[in-house]
């Protein structure tokens, strides 16, 4: 009887052993894709809004960024959108800019196609993106992101 059961605990850590390395790689991935996508959107925003004439935004203020958020990133047909804010100290107090872009693959390169900046926080989809084509400043491929 207690060899029987000494087994069966045996037989039983060597299944959740086996079943925790097999979870932990999935999830670490999924993680690392994710930190990939969001690193990525982070050094855009810094580079198009630190190289361009973002103070437009401020009244020609000096700003610095503070805080960059992603919310969400969705696929609609072959334009991957990234919605976010970035979180900026103009000279004594906080405002917040919200971002939407559409990231699209051009001969097996990602590129942003469409990018919006506004003040007020607004939802977005595909077609209105559209209307805001973008004057390739900062290029999407030098942060080292593969979307597939």
């Amino acid at each position: 009887m207690i060899l029987n059961n000494y087994k069966l605990l045996k037989v039983l850590c060597c299944c959740l052993t086996l079943l925790s390395f097999w979870s932990i790689p999935a999830i670490s991935d999924e993680e690392d894709g994710y930190e990939k996508i969001k690193t990525c959107y982070e050094n855009f925003m810094k580079c198009e809004l630190t190289r361009t004439d973002a103070d437009d935004h401020f009244d020609g203020k000096p700003f610095k960024i503070v805080m960059i958020n992603l919310f969400s990133v969705v696929r609609e047909g072959d334009i991957l959108i990234f919605t976010g804010a970035v979180n900026c100290w103009v000279v004594d107090k906080h405002e917040m800019l919200f971002v939407a872009l559409g990231v699209k693959k051009v001969l097996d390169y990602e590129k942003v196609s469409y990018y919006v900046v506004r003040k007020e926080n607004f939802s977005i989809i595909a077609t209105q993106l559209m209307n805001y084509p973008y004057k390739e400043r900062c290029q999407w491929t030098q942060y080292w992101l593969n979307l597939n």
